[in-house]
């Protein structure tokens, strides 16, 4: 009787189930890495985003307590200090220096934690630096805004404010 055996050896089954097993094994270790990263740029644009709200809002205000509306006459020198202790009536830029938000808020004081803000911080220093923009001492300010994600990266972002 002459016939021909047909399927896999027990060895051959062996090799093909461990063979597969590491190739899951690796794809799902890729897969697992990727996914611990699959927030950072969502987190960056909220960083972005964020930044550029406080940028603007403090970029929309005087120069100093002491500048006029409209900045006319303009005001001389340079000074860097809280005046207003509630974010709703801050009036120039000095008001924010050393201010931090957590979660953070718009300018009105309401929170942002609703609108995918949680875990968020945002922190804001404010100093002369009219020299680092080609202009006398006096007429910038530099403001830094450092941005904190909820998985513990910064962002840095500074803009400055000229005396006009």
């Amino acid at each position: 009787m002459n016939r021909r055996q047909q399927g896999v050896t027990l060895i051959e089954l062996v090799m093909t189930i461990v063979i597969l097993s590491v190739a899951i094994a690796g794809v799902v270790g890729a897969f697992a890495l990727l996914s611990g990263r699959s927030a950072d740029p969502l987190n960056q644009t909220r960083a972005i985003a964020l930044a550029q709200l406080y940028a603007d809002e403090i970029l929309s205000k005087a120069y100093d307590d002491q500048t006029p509306p409209g900045g006319v006459p303009r005001r001389e020198g340079c000074s860097v200090g809280t005046e207003e202790a509630d974010r709703a009536i801050y009036d120039d830029v000095d008001d924010y220096n050393g201010i931090t938000s957590q979660p953070p808020a718009n300018a009105e004081g309401d929170s942002l934690a609703d609108e995918g803000y949680a875990g968020f911080t945002v922190s804001v220093s404010v100093r002369c630096a009219g020299s680092e923009v080609s202009l006398p001492a006096p007429d910038a300010k530099r403001v830094d805004l450092t941005v904190a994600d909820p998985s513990g990266n910064q962002y840095r972002f500074t803009v400055y404010r000229a005396n006009f």
